[in-house]
């Protein structure tokens, strides 16, 4: 069992994909957990409130947008043997899916920043191919 203690702000825009439920306890101040229905791909905004407990459910495209002075508990369970963490970034325009990349998780924190920076120099994994938007790793104001 992984236990990560994580504080904000935070400035994301890509969703991470996990095969197994997290769990979230927000410990001090509020959260919002960006999330899009695997079934039917509606992008739904959950709050997380201090002293609430939410269990996201496996293979749910999830974006944590921590604030100022919070404090959250993230606890993942251990992956099973092979599987495959998956970071996606969606269109801030269209919501079109933009890019995806998949990694065997080993160290979440050093490889979701290593993707991150990937993407930020790749203008053309940026680029919708729905709308033409370029993908901001940060989020828009």
């Amino acid at each position: 069992m992984t236990v990560m203690i994580v504080g904000g702000p935070n400035a994301r825009t890509d969703y991470h994909i996990n095969t197994t439920p997290e769990y979230f306890y927000q410990y001090k101040g509020s959260m919002l957990l960006k999330t899009v229905n695997p079934s039917t791909n509606e992008f739904v905004d959950i709050p997380i409130n201090e002293g609430d407990m939410y269990l996201l459910p496996p293979n749910t495209p999830h974006n944590p947008v921590r604030f100022a002075n919070t404090v959250g508990i993230v606890i993942e369970q251990p992956r099973p043997e092979g599987s495959v963490d998956k970071l996606r970034w969606y269109c801030q325009d269209c919501r079109g899916l933009v890019h995806e990349k998949e990694f065997h998780c080993t160290d979440l924190g050093t490889q979701i920043k290593a993707a991150v920076e990937a993407f930020g120099r790749d203008r053309e994994a940026r680029t919708c191919r729905e709308c033409g938007a370029i993908c901001d790793v940060r989020p828009k104001d």
